[in-house]
C-alpha cells in the first residue's frame, strides 16, 4: 500500500469512489472536485498496484469554501482542520486505511500547529458506521446541523491531545 499526495490523474477515481458512497457524502464532478482540491490543505490517496483505494480531503480556516459544515466550524472556532471527506473502497474497508488517513491528518495539523481537527456525518440518514469511527478516534459531538429534507448532521470535533490512536486491527 502507498499513502500519498492526490493529483491530477487520480480524479476518475476519486470521483468513482465518492459517487459509490454518495449517499453518505455530498456529490462530486469534475469542477466541484477541482475547486476542493484547490482549497485543501491536505489530499493524500492510498494507492495499491496502481489502483486508488481510498482518499482524504482536508481543508484549514480561511479556505473558500461555501460549505454550511465548514462554515459552521469557521463562525466557531479560529484555528482547525477540516477533514470535508474520506472514503475507503468498499474492498479495502476493514483493514485500516481510514484510521492511517486520519492519523496523517493528524500529524498534518499538528505540524502546522492546529491542535482541532473538524468533521461531520450524518445522523439522519444514519452513519453508524462512521460514528463508531470517530468516536474510536476521540471525536465529539459539539453541535448538529439540518442540510434540507431528511439530512441532519453530527459536527464532530477532536483535540490532538485526546486523540485515540491504536494500530490497525
Amino acid at each position: 500500500m502507498i499513502l500519498r499526495d492526490g493529483t491530477a490523474d487520480d480524479a476518475l477515481a476519486v470521483l468513482a469512489l465518492n459517487h459509490a458512497f454518495v449517499s453518505v457524502l455530498s456529490p462530486l464532478d469534475d469542477e466541484r472536485l477541482a475547486h476542493l482540491v484547490g482549497q485543501a490543505t491536505l489530499y493524500r490517496v492510498a494507492e495499491e498496484e496502481g489502483r486508488v483505494l481510498a482518499f482524504l480531503l482536508a481543508m484549514s480556516e480561511g479556505a473558500d469554501y461555501h460549505s454550511p459544515n465548514y462554515r459552521w466550524f469557521a463562525a466557531r472556532y479560529p484555528r482547525f482542520l477540516y477533514i470535508d471527506r474520506i472514503v475507503v473502497a468498499a474492498e479495502a474497508q476493514g483493514l485500516g486505511l481510514g484510521e492511517t488517513l486520519y492519523r496523517g491528518a493528524f500529524g498534518h495539523a499538528a505540524s502546522r500547529g492546529v491542535s482541532l481537527v473538524t468533521c461531520e456525518f450524518d445522523i439522519a440518514p444514519p452513519n453508524p458506521a462512521s460514528s463508531r469511527f470517530h468516536a474510536r478516534l476521540g471525536f465529539r459531538e459539539v453541535g448538529r446541523q439540518v442540510l434540507g429534507a431528511g439530512k441532519e448532521v453530527s459536527l464532530q470535533a477532536l483535540a490532538l491531545a485526546d486523540a485515540v490512536l491504536r494500530p490497525p486491527d
